[in-house]
């Protein structure tokens, strides 16, 4: 039975701090409250922080052979916990529950097992001239992970955090408690050292906050809107500490003239509305040439028309609800405002999908004839709305997939994969996929611009949790 009401502190499960504070967490698909979740105060961010610190003295001097044997154990214990994880984020933001157990599950259980490849190739130290340069882990981490995708946003800090023998604070979203708890749980059996990985309910107000002023916290790692991203650098500042973001997006998906149209359509409007479009990478900008505009609608129609919105437990389902009531009426604005502002509705629209009288359910959307100044194309809707745009040529494809203040993720779809290079290459973000091929795990996932500045996954993901010591005279003869 999963405990709901208290925290993981210091290697074991205590209650908070101020009891009495806690947070209802509401299933989507119902409206209907499950269950509540104690909320934590600054004092209880002090205490695991205390006890992280504490544990950093002897688990940062551990040996690379002894992260392996514990991230594999993480691994071993992760792998008969994925159902229940499934059903959790399932349960509490909506997720259709064969793709929870898969894909939410499934993300962190690949982050994990990554993380632990690249652990066992990494090189620590090297040698430059009389010096050798040596990675050590950063220190004592915060960490801030959102409701969208929440085993891939815990464990691809979590693990490569352990990997680099950081020890760790981790605040998740107030929405999808469960699935994290599940995850200390984890972490516990597994045998991760008292005070190395520490979990905490609580709002961002109070406990983010107080996380990210913390003077003995070495490094934040933000995952969620850029608005709360940018409060959270501006708290961070003062103790001049490492603050890692992955923020919001608005991203292109650039269909060039020559490319196959069913093809690239199709597929982008199915990852559009995959997680019910609550991804910061989702391809929510269609480009397109503008001589295809009609066509392309009629290809998004159809398969719109085919996605269903409904029980995220009942067979057939393409999309559950989106995670809260404040999304819901958030994106019905903006539905309004695409309406208002002159877009073509061509599938979907403002309300609940048809035959559907409860839960935070939105119609499959989509917009054409949208031009890159009206609201829905430079806002961050986070729910299953497209936006198609049409360009002249390949040089306003690029100039208008440029203009946007997010460079999180970009996509080209061309009649030549030389051709999907040559316009991959002058999209500015940090991710961009070609002719349909998903991210590669071991690359790095992160942002341009108002979309971030650290990067996750990998290699890359591991060195974000490491300081370069450079020791001069170590090799003079």
């Amino acid at each position: 039975m999963v405990n709901r009401m208290q925290f993981y502190i210091d290697g074991a499960w205590v209650d908070p701090v101020v009891k009495g504070k806690s947070t209802p967490v509401v299933n989507p698909a119902t409206e209907e409250a499950m269950y509540e979740i104690a909320l934590g105060s600054k004092a209880d961010v002090d205490k695991a922080v205390a006890a992280a610190k504490r544990a950093f003295e002897t688990y940062s001097k551990t040996s690379r052979e002894e992260r392996i044997a514990l991230l594999t154990k993480v691994v071993e214990v992760y792998k008969g916990r994925m159902k229940e994880i499934g059903a959790a984020v399932s349960d509490e933001m909506g997720a259709p529950l064969p793709m929870a157990e898969k894909l939410q599950a499934g993300a962190g259980l690949g982050h994990l097992m990554n993380t632990l490849e690249v652990l066992k190739k990494y090189e620590f130290e090297e040698t430059m001239g009389t010096a050798v340069i040596v990675r050590e882990p950063v220190g004592v981490v915060g960490m801030i992970t959102p409701w969208n995708w929440p085993l891939n946003q815990i464990a691809c800090k979590v693990a490569p955090a352990l990997a680099a023998g950081c020890t760790m604070i981790l605040k998740p979203s107030e929405f999808t408690p469960t699935s994290a708890l599940i995850f200390a749980e984890i972490l516990h059996e597994a045998g991760v050292p008292k005070g190395v990985f520490n979990l905490l309910n609580g709002l961002g107000p109070e406990v983010g906050a107080a996380m990210s002023e913390h003077p003995d916290i070495d490094m934040i790692s933000f995952t969620g809107s850029t608005r709360a991203g940018v409060d959270v650098a501006k708290r961070a500042a003062p103790t001049v500490k490492r603050v890692s973001q992955e923020l919001g997006g608005k991203s292109p998906n650039v269909i060039l003239e020559g490319a196959d149209l069913a093809k690239a359509v199709t597929g982008g409007v199915m990852h559009m509305f995959n997680n019910s479009g609550q991804s910061c990478n989702a391809p929510s900008r269609m480009i397109v040439p503008l001589s295809k505009m009609k066509e392309v609608a009629a290809i998004a129609k159809g398969v719109a028309d085919k996605t269903k919105a409904g029980d995220p437990r009942a067979d057939g389902t393409t999309i559950g609800p989106v995670v809260n009531r404040g999304q819901w009426d958030k994106i019905q604005a903006l539905i309004q405002k695409g309406i208002d502002e002159g877009a073509t509705l061509v599938a979907g629209g403002p309300g609940l999908p048809e035959g559907v009288n409860k839960g935070f359910y939105v119609r499959p959307t989509i917009f054409a004839d949208v031009t890159n100044d009206m609201t829905i194309a430079r806002e961050e809707i986070f729910g299953p709305v497209l936006t198609i745009l049409g360009a002249k040529d390949e040089a306003e494809a690029v100039k208008i997939a440029n203009d946007t203040p997010y460079g999180l993720a970009g996509y080209v779809s061309a009649d030549t994969v030389e051709t999907a290079r040559r316009v991959g290459r002058q999209i500015r973000a940090g991710n961009v996929n070609l002719q349909g091929v998903p991210n590669e795990r071991s690359a790095p996932f992160g942002g341009y611009k108002q979309s971030g500045n650290g990067r996750e996954w990998g290699r890359y993901g591991l060195e974000e949790y490491l300081e370069a010591k450079a020791v001069a005279g170590y090799n003079a003869a």
